[in-house]
């Protein structure tokens, strides 16, 4: 497999929208830490999200909605939060 920063941004996306679980999310980047290759020139931007990401699940680490806007500008976006009532 091979990881670029558009992927990781997807999954980041998936676990804010909720349509992955943490515990999916950690299970992902320890995935992929072991086994995947990396986008050329962010091969240490990647695996240093990744490798934080996959200790979210230790209670002293866990991943905070600032982690994830910090994360997410240093992949090259800018995050912008839109409210959508729920019906």
């Amino acid at each position: 497999m091979f990881v670029t920063r558009r992927i990781l941004v997807d999954m980041l996306l998936k676990y804010i929208n909720r349509t992955i679980d943490l515990s999916n999310l950690v299970d992902w980047a320890e995935e992929m830490l072991r086994e995947a290759d990396f986008e050329e020139g962010y091969f240490e931007l990647i695996r240093d999200i990744l490798a934080r990401i996959g200790l979210a699940d230790v209670r002293e680490f866990g991943l905070t909605w600032d982690d994830c806007y910090d994360y997410l500008h240093r992949l090259g976006y800018d995050v912008k939060v839109e409210l959508l009532e729920v019906k």
